[in-house]
């Protein structure tokens, strides 16, 4: 049997659940199975609030010793926390200024509208401050995946938006999130700094890591990792990370045998 990496990542929105949805029962399970045998960590654009509902309440039957072992990286690892004495704990977070937040909030928008990208109906808001990220979500923050998929199929739109927005925004990092958003930090983070800030404080080197995630394509937000020099392995969908993962585990030596191998 072969030993699992020290510690495996993965994207949220469809790596592991449905986009903006909770993990379902089958992934929750493999999660918790997975905590036993090595660390995991969960990077993703969305909020402390998404991790929260996506994944924390999802993982009930978790122990306090596994749940040590998850690290979070909300809003593209720009935040970190860990479970401690029975709660999920802030580590850092790199809030961008509200001078940034505001010119950030003002472009995007500006933008938007200048090339028709600025929605009537949506479901919820359009734009977001996550205090370390500003995030603009063209159909708003609760639509549905069937309207995501169809507003934007090919990543045109998005892709022109962030390229607008970049160039009124030298100072900061504009890029692709999800299938409908564009999210902005400082400049300099991303997805990247994020894996690398965790092998700080995590202790594990990045070679001794894998990422899985459903956008390593040379657009996606996932591709920073990738051009890191980490190993990656893209899937197609939630689904797909499933059968990767029961794969993984059921040909992997169990956590104590890893341990003293």
């Amino acid at each position: 049997m072969t030993a699992l990496p020290r510690l495996i990542a993965f994207d949220l929105d469809d790596t592991l659940a449905p986009s903006k949805s909770p993990l379902r029962p089958q992934m929750a399970e493999l999660l918790v199975r997975l905590l036993d045998r090595t660390e995991v960590c969960v990077i993703s654009g969305g909020q402390f609030g998404q991790f929260d509902a996506q994944v924390i309440q999802q993982l009930a039957g978790a122990t306090a010793e596994q749940l040590e072992r998850l690290h979070l990286m909300p809003t593209c690892g720009t935040q970190y926390y860990r479970y401690a004495d029975a709660e999920w704990e802030q580590v850092y977070a790199q809030n961008l200024t509200e001078s940034e937040r505001d010119e950030a909030l003002a472009v995007v928008e500006a933008e938007a509208r200048a090339l028709g990208f600025w929605e009537a109906e949506t479901w919820g808001p359009i734009l977001e401050d996550r205090g370390s990220q500003v995030t603009f979500s063209a159909l708003g923050q609760a639509a549905p995946v069937e309207a995501k998929m169809q507003w934007d199929p090919s990543g045109a739109k998005k892709n022109a938006l962030r390229d607008a927005v970049q160039v009124k925004l030298p100072l900061l990092e504009v890029r692709s999130g999800g299938s409908t958003s564009i999210d902005i930090t400082r400049r300099g983070i991303d997805k990247a700094y994020g894996m690398t800030r965790l092998a700080d404080v995590s202790g594990v080197p990045l070679e001794e890591m894998l990422f899985i995630g459903d956008r390593l394509d040379e657009n996606g937000n996932d591709y920073p990792v990738k051009v890191l020099g980490v190993e990656c392995v893209a899937v197609e969908g939630w689904e797909h990370t499933v059968t990767l993962l029961e794969r993984m585990l059921d040909s992997s030596a169990p956590r104590s045998a890893a341990m003293t191998a």
